[in-house]
């Protein structure tokens, strides 16, 4: 019988998928709510803040963005609750007609042992046990040493133990208020309709993505706009799952004795396997006894063919592809990106759907590469990692692991 068990117990075992979709107010070219998360390795945490600045356009964006940015730093630095909301509070002004801030927000703080929340006049954060409803046990604070001039000085914030198949989902109130004054729903969509619908989209898709799930939000949102917002929606949600596993092998060893432990460690990985570079799949194909086939269906034509091999998921060449996985990478985001057929879209592709990325390099010098005649944009391996590295944990969040061979 399968049992929740808190994260904790589970040695790490699991993947903090954050993501977040946002729908800008209608005739605006930019939303007036900002989402940032940020991911701390060192310490196992995860950050993510969702900021609502007052009414909409370049001037909210500015509110919120300029509020995002100093609660996950504040967050960053092990502030506590009041503290962060009292700076925050005592920085932004205060609107003289409407007497309220000219930001509301959430922060949501993951560590190892637990998820500690933090709102401010946003609507309260839904958090789902897999599909079922969970109440942590909120507390009101009252801010001390701020100018509140009739604004709230109400923080409410929690802490709860975490468990696998847990979802957080933060929304600013352009989801709660979207089809306020249609016939159907005079006040708006409200809280109650709102938890039932992502209630039954978790039930019905029990596996569903963070991603996937903050566009159903927001869509719907939209929907009930009659697809013409009438504020700024969005919806950040985070979800603790199991991980998706991936392995690139490329390069071969430096020494060549290590080139059957480098074949056993791929061989033996439980996830998604590649690799990358002819002489690293010639290796492969000898000490796996099996045969190297081009597949010409799926092709870029400014990269060699993709190829197939038994043991293996994904065979590629190396240098040029992974060079062009990175671009890929580099001028796109997640929200938008879009892959073609060739190898470096495949792997790119595999990346963005990966949560934990263990990348093998073998270290041996490929003279080809040192050729003059051959483009200067080319370089060795090793630094090719080294930038794929730095863009997967930087802009995608992903955990990454680098072993040299």
């Amino acid at each position: 019988m399968k049992t929740d068990k808190p994260l904790k117990e589970e040695g790490h075992n699991y993947h903090v998928e954050t993501s977040s979709c946002q729908r800008n107010h209608n005739g605006e070219f930019i939303c007036g709510d900002a989402f940032l998360s940020k991911r701390l390795k060192e310490e196992h945490r995860t950050i993510a803040v969702l900021a609502d600045g007052m009414g909409h356009g370049v001037k909210a964006n500015v509110l919120a963005t300029l509020t995002s940015t100093m609660a996950i730093n504040f967050a960053q630095e092990h502030k506590d609750a009041k503290t962060i909301a009292e700076i925050i509070m005592q920085t932004l002004p205060i609107c003289s007609e409407r007497k309220t801030s000219y930001a509301t927000f959430t922060i949501v703080d993951v560590n190892d042992e637990q998820v500690n929340i933090l709102e401010y006049d946003n609507p309260l954060c839904l958090i789902m046990r897999g599909g079922n409803i969970f109440e942590p046990q909120w507390q009101c604070l009252l801010l001390e040493g701020v100018d509140t001039q009739g604004r709230s000085r109400e923080i409410m914030t929690c802490s709860f133990v975490p468990m696998k198949e847990d979802r957080i989902i933060f929304i600013s109130d352009g989801v709660t208020q979207s089809g306020m004054g249609n016939d159907d729903m005079l006040l708006g969509w409200g809280r109650d309709a709102y938890v039932e619908f992502v209630r039954d989209t978790i039930r019905n898709e029990r596996y569903i993505s963070a991603s996937k799930l903050a566009q159903r939000v927001v869509n719907k949102a939209y929907s009930n706009d009659r697809f013409c917002s009438k504020d700024d929606t969005s919806c950040g949600v985070i979800y603790f799952r199991t991980p998706r596993k991936l392995m690139i092998a490329t390069g071969p060893p430096f020494d060549k004795s290590k080139d059957s432990e480098y074949v056993e460690k791929v061989k033996n990985f439980e996830g998604y396997k590649i690799v990358s570079g002819a002489t690293t799949a010639e290796i492969f194909a000898k000490h796996l006894g099996v045969e190297i086939k081009d597949d010409y269906e799926n092709i870029d034509p400014s990269l060699p063919p993709m190829s197939t091999m038994e043991g293996v998921d994904l065979v590629t060449e190396g240098v040029l592809t992974l060079n062009k996985v990175i671009s890929i990478l580099a001028n796109n985001n997640a929200a938008t990106i879009s892959f073609g057929k060739g190898p470096a879209d495949r792997i790119a592709e595999k990346l963005m759907d990966s949560d934990e990325i263990n990348i093998v390099v073998g270290t041996k010098i490929n003279q080809a590469h040192h050729d003059p005649s051959l483009p200067v944009e080319i370089e060795i391996r090793k630094s090719i990692v080294k930038r794929l590295v730095s863009l997967l944990e930087s802009k995608y969040m992903k955990d990454v692991n680098v072993e040299y061979l």
